[in-house]
């Protein structure tokens, strides 16, 4: 469906159901499910966001970065189109703590060196002269860089990954006091945060806690030439960002996913393995690892969530946290070299994304539900909280769309008559829309009708376009460091012609790899030791909290033992030449996980 035509649609559903009750569901998110925009972000960029968050406690606002680089002249487009590598290596060369880079081969090099380590290109496109589009987490003092300049094109993720880690109770989270027991305490320096600790190296506070220019360098600590070249720029630019200071608000929202299980694996996969490596794995490495970590945990809690909403439409109910389970997809193991393996994978992601294509008609329920429950006077008065978590809200609204309240009566009446209005407006320019809203036998629900006519009214291409990016994002597709590749592929139509479409399919590259052993091998209590794993072992861990299927079929896929062994075996095989996986003989006992790393000595650990 054309803008256009979406924009005149939505006139008309503000006639029917009032300008403001349109704004609130007139979008494609619900953060009390998941607190992001489901679009497309750049997942590599989130990390120096979430140093932000840790160190001020606050959203990110505006930075320096192209004052400084990009120069005071012209419209902002153009100031950012001006901040290139080349301006840059030659803004740093001119200063005294980076001598040697006066000559244009050296001021060369030094590009290359901030392309490499700290800086990226628009599109990811090679060169000097590309405008910047973000930073890379080499440092803490990444964070003084605003890439990219608007927090909130980052979709939330950052506020949501604060949120889950400092784990805290209330609306928004607040600065922790000197003697809250937390690993990742919000507003207090770098000593009591696990994720700050690691990437300090060097900076120290100087002056107010809360003082934007009191991170300062100590000039006689050794650190990587990555680090120093990010401390350089951040030095260039003075101070960190400002706090956010638009409509939108500077706190940090506490909501979380309702994928509660998910949440949980993922804090604890983070924290546990920061602890343990963050000292002993070399910084480039420890970055893609960190990176993979995050991949996998974002994914697992899209996937979760969307698979909790379906229970919720069937049910009315949010299950339980022991109930809750990760989505079981089939991996290719060989990273697309074998045909009928990532054909498999490929049939496995496609089976899940025609599921995950239906989530915005779900998402719109929740949003009519939610809104008329709001100014229901019965309704508005429960003591329910939606902070941390919305899972008594969400089994609230259940209730009411599977009519188990007394409420729903006067809600579906209202829903219905509304409808109809709707039809009467829409029927002369909107037929598929009002074929919808008068088929009662396909849609006897009539918050399901209803939702189902305004996601098609929305633009449903448009919807479901926004949830593929924000998948694809969260999977860091296609990227070293992620989980999943895309490629085209065309198929023959009997009445169309071709049709070229996006095929996903589930991988590991070597990053998750060495970062699913890493964080595995990791005992439980107070040992200082790695624990005993056995290759089969390790494969029905990340079956049972990732749901990666290795050697067995996902449920409703068929696939021969031989295939299934084959991918074992490439897994196998990959595992052995990255020195991961050590064995003297083909008995399955013997083939143990190996770290590549050392862990640090002094780190304890309370969490299996």
């Amino acid at each position: 469906m054309s803008p256009q035509r979406t924009n005149t649609g939505r006139t008309m559903v503000e006639d029917v159901l009032g300008r403001q009750m349109t704004r609130k569901i007139w979008t494609g998110n619900f953060e009390k499910a998941m607190p992001i925009s489901f679009q497309g972000f750049d997942l590599s960029a989130i990390l120096p966001a979430v140093f932000y968050m840790f160190r001020f406690g606050k959203r990110r606002g505006k930075g320096k970065f192209i004052q400084v680089f990009g120069g005071t002249e012209g419209t902002l487009n153009e100031r950012r189109r001006n901040a290139t590598i080349e301006k840059i290596a030659a803004h740093l060369s001119s200063i005294p703590s980076l001598r040697g880079f006066n000559g244009e081969i050296e001021q060369a090099i030094l590009g290359d060196l901030l392309l490499c380590f700290c800086l990226e290109n628009k599109n990811r496109n090679s060169g000097r002269t590309e405008q910047i589009q973000r930073v890379a987490p080499v440092h803490y003092m990444a964070s003084w860089i605003d890439l990219p300049d608007k927090v909130v094109n980052l979709r939330y993720v950052p506020e949501m990954i604060v949120a889950m880690l400092a784990d805290q109770k209330g609306e928004h989270v607040q600065l922790n006091k000197d003697d809250d027991r937390t690993w990742f305490a919000v507003g207090r320096g770098f000593e009591n945060n696990v994720l700050m600790h690691a990437f300090h190296q060097g900076i120290t506070i100087r002056g107010e806690l809360a003082s934007r220019t009191s991170d300062r360098f100590a000039e006689d600590d050794h650190v990587g030439i990555d680090q120093l070249l990010m401390i350089r720029l951040a030095q260039q630019i003075g101070e960190a960002p400002d706090k956010l200071r638009d409509r939108e608000g500077e706190n940090i929202s506490n909501q979380r996913p309702i994928a509660e299980k998910a949440a949980r694996h993922f804090s604890e996969d983070i924290r546990r393995f920061i602890r343990s490596y963050a000292d002993q794995i070399p910084r480039q490495t420890l970055v893609d690892m960190l990176e993979s970590c995050v991949a996998i945990g974002l994914t697992t809690i899209l996937t979760s969530m969307c698979e909790i909403l379906f229970e919720w439409i069937k049910t009315g109910a949010i299950p339980i946290l022991r109930e809750q389970h990760s989505v079981p997809l089939f991996v290719d193991c060989s990273h697309g070299m074998d045909k009928k393996l990532r054909s498999l994978t490929e049939e496995s992601f496609d089976d899940f994304c025609r599921r995950f294509e239906k989530l915005p008609v779900i998402l719109m329920s929740l949003r009519l539900l939610d809104y008329v429950a709001i100014y229901d006077r019965n309704l508005s008065n429960l003591p329910i909280s939606t902070k941390p978590y919305a899972t008594d809200r969400l089994n609230l609204l259940g209730d009411l769309f599977h009519e188990r309240r007394e409420e729903s009566k006067a809600i579906f009446y209202d829903f219905d008559r509304k409808s109809a209005e709707l039809f009467e407006k829409l029927k002369e320019e909107y037929p598929e829309i009002t074929e919808i809203l008068g088929n009662y036998s396909t849609y006897p629900n009539h918050v399901l009708r209803l939702a189902e006519a305004l996601t098609v009214l929305q633009g449903r291409e448009n919807t479901q376009t926004n949830l593929l990016k924000c998948l694809n994002s969260t999977l860091s597709i296609n990227q070293p460091n992620g989980i999943a590749v895309i490629r085209k592929t065309t198929q023959r139509q009997a009445h169309t012609g071709r049709k070229t479409r996006d095929a996903r399919s589930l991988v590991f590259t070597d990053s998750v790899l060495d970062y699913l052993v890493h964080v595995h091998l990791l005992p439980s209590g107070n040992s200082h030791q790695f624990r005993s794993l056995s290759l089969k072992e390790f494969i029905h861990k990340i079956r049972e909290r990732y749901g990666f299927c290795i050697d067995e079929a996902p449920p409703g896929m068929t696939i021969s033992n031989e295939l299934l062994q084959t991918n074992r075996a490439i897994l196998e095989r990959r595992m052995r030449d990255l020195g991961l996986l050590a064995g003297v003989n083909d008995a399955e006992s013997m083939k143990r996980l190996q770290p590549r790393f050392k862990r640090a000595e002094n780190n304890d650990h309370d969490i299996a």
